[in-house]
C-alpha cells in the first residue's frame, strides 16, 4: 500500500464519524455495484467513490478542489475525477444509476440547485445516498455552532423533513433516513471536535465510535448532528 493510501485511510476511515457516515451510505447502496454508474458529488479526493469502484461500479467523483483531485489520482482504486461545479454538472440527463454525496449540500449557496442537478443526471429509478449537517441542538452552544459553521463554510442545515420536501419537488422520493450523534452529549462532542479538534481531533476520538453508535441506537431517530438520506427518482 502506498503512503498516499495510508494517509487517505487515516483521514477518511480512522474518524469518529466519517467512516460510519459514508460507510452506512455505501452499505445502503449495496455490496455488488457491477454495471452501475455512480457519481460522488463534491467527493474531494474521490476516496469514497473509490470504495464504490472496488465494489464494481463505474465511479466518477466531482469537486472544485484541483489540489484534492490531484492527490486522489495517486490513490489505489481512484475513480474518474472531474473538476467542476456541483451546481452545473457537465453530464447528460439520466447518466447515472446512483449518486453519493457525503456532507456536501450544506456547503452550497443553493442546495436546491444542487438537487436539481443530481435529479437531472440520475436515471429514472436511480437512487441518491447523501448526508447533510443538521446540528439540531446547535443553538444551545452558539460559540461551538458559529465556530463549526465558519470553519467548514456551512451555509445551510437540513433535516430529513426539509430534504424530503426539496426532493419531492424534484421527483425524488425519500425511502429512509438515519440521524447520527442523536443525543445532546454526542452532538456536543461532534461540535467540540469540529470547532477545536480538526482532523486530528476527529481521528483521536475514533475509539468513541462504538459508544456513539450505541447511544444513537438507544435514542429516537428524530434529530442529531448529521442526517443520512436514501431517495429514489420516480
Amino acid at each position: 500500500m502506498k503512503l498516499s493510501d495510508v494517509v487517505a485511510f487515516m483521514g477518511h476511515q480512522v474518524h469518529v464519524c466519517r467512516y460510519r457516515e459514508a460507510g452506512t451510505l455505501l452499505d445502503w447502496m449495496g455490496r455488488d455495484l457491477r454495471g452501475k454508474r455512480v457519481l460522488d458529488v463534491a467527493g474531494g479526493d474521490g476516496y469514497w467513490a473509490g470504495r464504490a469502484r472496488r465494489r464494481g461500479a463505474q465511479a466518477v467523483s466531482i469537486d472544485l478542489s484541483r489540489k484534492k483531485m490531484l492527490y486522489g489520482r495517486t490513490l489505489a482504486d481512484a475513480p474518474a475525477l472531474v473538476e467542476c461545479d456541483a451546481l452545473r454538472l457537465p453530464f447528460g440527463d439520466a447518466t447515472f444509476d446512483a449518486i453519493l454525496s457525503v456532507c456536501a449540500i450544506e456547503h452550497f449557496d443553493d442546495g436546491g440547485t444542487s438537487l436539481d442537478e443530481m435529479a437531472r443526471v440520475l436515471k429514472p429509478g436511480g437512487e441518491i445516498f447523501m448526508s447533510a449537517d443538521v446540528l439540531s441542538r446547535a443553538d444551545s452552544w452558539p460559540k461551538l455552532r458559529d465556530a463549526h459553521k465558519a470553519k467548514y463554510h456551512v451555509q445551510h442545515t437540513y433535516t430529513h423533513e426539509t430534504l424530503r420536501r426539496l426532493m419531492d419537488e424534484r421527483g425524488l422520493d425519500l425511502l429512509r433516513h438515519s440521524y447520527q450523534f442523536r443525543t445532546a452529549a454526542a452532538e456536543r462532542l461532534y461540535l467540540s471536535l469540529s470547532a477545536y479538534g480538526g482532523r486530528v481531533g476527529f481521528n483521536a476520538a475514533a475509539p468513541l465510535v462504538p459508544l456513539v453508535a450505541l447511544s444513537d441506537r438507544r435514542a429516537p431517530n428524530e434529530r442529531g448532528s448529521i442526517v443520512l438520506i436514501h431517495a429514489r427518482k420516480r
